[in-house]
């Protein structure tokens, strides 16, 4: 969020100065590069991303988008380089997640692990399988080295 409002305040102030020196700055113009770097802003902004017994919600600019864990129809992962996963219920519901946030928030990933792990056992995730397999190996890899850093053994 603070490197997001850092690039916005930098574009518009850049502009400003740029505008200022060609003499052309008025009010009407400030206040357009001032809506200018809002859009930059809300382009770079992150979603929050929240969790609890069952559920896990992003919450955009614009929306909420929840999911309940426990009921999960397919996780499915997208993209090489902006990798994101996509997240089905049986509701119809649906939502979009860098996997870097639960890398990043280890309760999130456990939460969403267990709610994971009552869909398969209920039989209701159909797809997606592979990929909880792989974000567990790669979390709680970084999760084991962590320890083992912290302890001096690495």
């Amino acid at each position: 969020m603070r490197r997001a409002l850092q690039y916005s305040l930098a574009f518009v102030g850049l502009l400003m100065v740029l505008d200022w020196g060609e003499g052309s700055l008025t009010l009407l113009r400030a206040m357009l590069w001032a809506v200018l770097g809002t859009g930059v802003l809300a382009v770079f902004l992150p979603s929050r991303v929240a969790a609890g017994d069952g559920w896990l919600a992003v919450h955009s600019l614009v929306r909420e988008r929840r999911v309940r864990t426990d009921a999960l129809v397919s996780v499915r992962q997208y993209g090489g380089i902006a990798e994101h996963l996509v997240l089905r219920d049986m509701h119809g519901k649906w939502l979009e997640l860098d996997p870097r946030v639960l890398e990043a928030n280890p309760l999130i990933w456990h939460l969403l692990d267990a709610g994971a792990r009552r869909s398969l056992a209920s039989g209701t995730l159909l797809h997606g399988t592979q990929v909880l397999q792989e974000l567990t190996d790669r979390i709680d890899g970084q999760e084991a080295r962590a320890v083992f850093a912290a302890s001096g053994l690495l």
